[in-house]
């Protein structure tokens, strides 16, 4: 094809956040995502003018994508949510065990406003919301690395069998084989009755949960948890299953006084999240992390923390609000 980098970009640059979207399902790291991305339009580029149109130019770049993010997945390297190491803590009995990125690398959350689709097709918003919540991804991460690839090409993506098979190198049969195995092992991810983003109900319950958690207040937080709701927080092992011992975890090791706790509305995986600070001793609140959480019409489902305070930046928050004072 013929053309210099001014039609490149014409060509290519609207794909750029469902490349991203499909680089993170990949390897569920939004940083890594953001490199493979780079790598695949550096390699698109090299390769744009002998591209010859037998392909759109969209599944060309899929292709180049996908077998970019082959490439850089290590063998044996997973990442992982806490639920993913272990059965849940009963009780919070013990401080929770920190794990360090030499042992286990962490899922990372992907903010909504990287992917958001360009477009006015609701179906198409309410998939990419859905494709990337976090039980999804998680589930992913789990499947052998060709499985999981042939997955999302087939089911979120909505590749034919035989796209799919010429992007991997393989054979027809071999793709819709692999398809069925990776479709039983991720079925029922989510729990039933997820709210959409924009219910009324589920910002109710994030602004609940806000609320909750800057006043220290535990009765709230039993309004707005469901009675078998979970709780995890990376780096840690530990986690919890069922709305009391999930309050008891907080109670006794995280809400401390009132006003300890600051939280900023944001959206993160298709998901109501929030930027999380922490006053320090000098009155000054530090940015912690971020935490999704899974709404459904009984309550929140799911809380996963992510204790990072770079996370404050990549959802553009700074890193401290200073003393509000």
């Amino acid at each position: 094809m013929a053309g210099g980098q001014a039609a490149f970009t014409a060509e290519t640059e609207r794909f750029r956040r469902e490349l991203l979207a499909h680089c993170y399902r990949m390897v569920g790291s939004a940083h890594d995502a953001e490199d493979l991305v780079q790598e695949t339009y550096m390699r698109a580029w090299r390769s744009y003018r002998g591209f010859e149109g037998r392909a759109s130019i969209r599944t060309w770049l899929y292709a180049i994508a996908t077998n970019v993010c082959l490439t850089a997945l290590r063998p044996g390297r997973v990442r992982v949510l806490p639920s993913g190491l272990a059965e849940a803590q009963d009780g919070p009995d013990r401080t929770p065990n920190r794990i360090g990125p030499e042992e286990v690398s962490w899922l990372e959350p992907l903010p909504d406003s990287w992917v958001a689709p360009q477009a006015d097709d609701p179906a198409a918003v309410v998939v990419a919301r859905e494709s990337v919540r976090l039980a999804l991804i998680a589930g992913l991460q789990r499947l052998p690395v060709r499985q999981r690839t042939i997955l999302i090409l087939r089911d979120v993506l909505a590749f034919s069998a035989a796209e799919t098979a010429e992007i991997l190198g393989t054979t027809v049969a071999a793709v819709k084989s692999g398809l069925q195995r990776a479709r039983a092992q991720v079925r029922e991810l989510e729990p039933d009755g997820v709210l959409e983003p924009t219910d009324q109900r589920t910002r109710a319950l994030l602004d609940g949960y806000i609320a909750a958690f800057e006043h220290a207040d535990t009765g709230l937080l039993k309004q707005v948890l469901r009675v078998d709701a979970t709780l995890e927080a990376t780096p840690f092992r530990e986690w919890q299953a069922g709305r009391a011992n999930c309050i008891g975890m907080l109670e006794a090791f995280v809400l401390g006084a009132p006003g300890e706790w600051r939280l900023f509305a944001t959206a993160a995986n298709g998901q109501p999240a929030a930027v999380v600070y922490r006053r320090d001793v000098g009155g000054v609140f530090q940015a912690d992390g971020v935490v999704v959480l899974t709404p459904t019409a009984a309550g929140i489902s799911r809380i996963v923390k992510f204790h990072d305070p770079a996370l404050a930046a990549v959802f553009g928050f700074p890193a401290t609000l200073g003393n509000p004072e």
